[in-house]
């Protein structure tokens, strides 16, 4: 697993739920492929992000990112459009649960979202916890996830971290 990302930002406000990254409606399906047509649709402004993400892009999300229902759905369909990472001011504890239980890297960095705006270049280095903005040239630091967990991400997951 990479440790540094670097790509483009998708910004969201606060308390984007996972209804909203991947509503209930789709729930019967069970492709990844497909799960990912569906992703962040319900967020506003946006809707058009499955159609536009590119592999390595970076979600940048205001507070509780992720809170609602406990749907791993909401991880898989970001992780398959190939989003490199998710930066968020903070993260809803079961969100923040599933990503490091699918091998998903995240990271808390209280004021992220003030400090990058949709389209602009980051790059995040989850053993520092630092931020970059490359647009701006502007850096802030977060709070890296822990060893155990970054082991858990680096395995792909807890079913893979326990297999090993």
């Amino acid at each position: 697993m990479l440790k540094n990302f670097k790509g483009k930002a998708w910004v969201t406000g606060d308390d984007i739920d996972t209804d909203q990254i991947f509503h209930g409606q789709y729930l019967p399906l069970t492709d990844p492929k497909e799960m990912a047509k569906h992703a962040m649709e319900f967020v506003p402004g946006m809707e058009n992000f499955a159609k536009e993400v590119q592999p390595g892009d970076i979600v940048v999300a205001g507070k509780n990112f992720g809170c609602g229902s406990s749907r791993e759905h909401a991880v898989v369909c970001l992780k398959e459009n190939g989003v490199s990472c998710v930066v968020a001011d903070s993260f809803a504890r079961i969100f923040y649960r599933n990503a490091i239980d699918l091998g998903f890297p995240l990271l808390e960095c209280p004021g992220i979202s003030k400090m990058v705006k949709t389209g602009e270049e980051i790059e995040v280095d989850l053993v520092t916890g630092e931020v970059t903005n490359l647009s701006s040239g502007q850096k802030l630091k977060g709070q890296p996830i822990s060893g155990l967990e970054m082991e858990i991400t680096e395995k792909g997951g807890l079913l893979n971290y326990l297999k090993q």
